[in-house]
């Protein structure tokens, strides 16, 4: 069966078609069971009527049926030889004739014409000579009989038609559980995630979407393993002619006048952006193939931010700004310090490059206890103009900028902050930007922190 509404339709009309044949079984069967218990005392009640009629008259069995109705639960009636009711109550004219089934369906349709109750009839003559016969019905309740198996035919309904549905829903969506754990691990980064191969029985239109998710996860993951592979290549082969430009750069140095100096130097100059460049490259390539070798060892944040901040202090000089570290917890996290001092790094010296003129560059390190443990916060802030709120999630992409003018102006080229969103990712943590409401961009990272106890170890 391949098609998924086939199975949901015919698993619906089974659920609903076992709970209804249950409960009519189950109800009868209580029914005759009842009845019969009910035949051992209706002698016993036809012996009374008798007795409280001849002694009392039709006052005293009138008061003696309505307390069998009472605790019985079941509809009296005696007559006479002539088919007389002597309480002064009417009988129906289905129950006259002794007949076995209504003739008509009562109230409750076809099941309550199936579930409706039996007239019982017992006969005797008393000792004054006169026959009496008694006539018993129970009283009417809907289609399932009296309160308490009307009660039981629901119950089992319910249970009956939960059953399947849950097992149905089981069924239906353990693969939509599998494909959403899968897909929030890609959208994470982890390539290999995969939702699982379905059952060999089975073909409907969730299997299928598993099967063609694992096909486009598999495709996807050779894409990028082959464009990393790709770039780390002709990194790799821009490596050679640039060390050749290296040296026939000195070579025209010793050979060339004062003249030709000037030239050479930004020669020399764009060789460097070219040999950045071609580094940044790498770096990328190496973490997003997973090759990065890191040795992740207990380090200590607040003296690595202390060490980027007096290092970008000396950077900032040319910018007539200032690097401030704000606040700085005692905050340890096990990872790989120069990768971590790169990631942090890379965003400070952004934001040198970004702020006003006069302005200062702001460090926060905060340790603060978050629902998944204890995280190290890590908030840098400038004083630029800021970055469109469309363009905030774009900034971790490689050779992202927002213009085109404005990386020529500062000589980027988009790939230290999407240095430092991977580094930050193997590291288990995250990072965001934000703009500040007094102007500028503030950049948040957060690393999984070692527990307080574990630091002094």
């Amino acid at each position: 069966m391949r098609s998924l509404f086939l199975k949901i339709f015919l698993s619906f009309w089974m659920a609903q078609a076992l709970f209804l044949v249950l409960a009519v079984l189950v109800t009868l069967a209580i029914r005759q069971q009842a009845e019969s218990a009910w035949d051992a005392e209706q002698a016993q009640v036809l012996n009374g009527a008798v007795q409280a009629y001849e002694t009392g008259g039709q006052a005293a069995l009138a008061r003696y049926l309505e307390q069998v109705r009472q605790s019985e639960h079941v509809r009296a009636y005696l007559l006479n030889e002539n088919d007389e009711e002597l309480s002064g109550r009417r009988l129906p004219e289905w129950a006259k004739d002794g007949e076995r089934w209504r003739p008509h369906p009562p109230r409750g349709g076809f099941l309550g014409w199936m579930m409706a109750a039996r007239p019982q009839r017992q006969s005797i003559t008393s000792a004054s000579g006169h026959r009496y016969t008694l006539v018993v019905l129970p009283p009417p309740h809907g289609p399932f009989g009296d309160p308490g198996i009307h009660g039981l035919g629901i119950f089992i309904a319910i249970l009956s038609s939960g059953l399947v549905c849950y097992l149905l829903a089981r069924y239906l969506t353990s693969p939509v559980v599998r494909l959403r754990t899968a897909t929030q691990k890609l959208a994470a980064g982890d390539l290999t995630a995969r939702a699982g191969v379905p059952p060999p029985g089975r073909h409907d239109e969730l299997a299928e979407l598993v099967r063609d998710f694992d096909t486009m996860a598999d495709r996807l993951e050779k894409s990028v393993n082959a464009q990393a592979r790709l770039m780390n290549d002709i990194s790799h082969e821009l490596r050679s002619p640039l060390a050749r430009l290296n040296v026939a750069l000195g070579l025209s140095r010793q050979r060339s006048g004062p003249e030709a100096q000037s030239s050479l130097e930004r020669i020399e100059l764009e060789a460097n952006r070219l040999n950045e460049l071609i580094g940044r490259l790498l770096t990328i390539a190496r973490l997003e193939s997973g090759d990065q070798a890191m040795q992740k060892v207990p380090t200590r944040l607040q003296e690595l931010i202390r060490e980027i901040a007096q290092d970008a202090e000396f950077e900032a000089q040319s910018r007539k700004c200032h690097v401030d570290v704000t606040k700085v917890d005692d905050c340890m996290v096990m990872g790989d310090p120069s990768l971590l001092r790169s990631a942090v790094e890379n965003v400070v010296r952004n934001a040198i490059q970004y702020t006003r003129e006069g302005t200062d560059v702001q460090i926060h390190l905060e340790c603060r206890q978050g629902a998944t443990g204890t995280e190290a916060i890590i908030k840098i802030s400038d004083s630029g103009p800021g970055v469109p709120d469309e363009a905030l999630d774009k900034l971790f992409r490689p050779f992202y900028r927002i213009d085109d003018a404005r990386g020529r102006q500062t000589g980027g080229v988009g790939l230290g902050l999407a240095i430092t969103e991977r580094a930050v990712r193997l590291h288990g943590g995250t990072i965001k930007a934000s703009n500040r409401s007094e102007g500028g961009l503030i950049i948040e990272i957060r690393l999984p922190a070692l527990p307080a106890e574990n630091e002094t170890n």
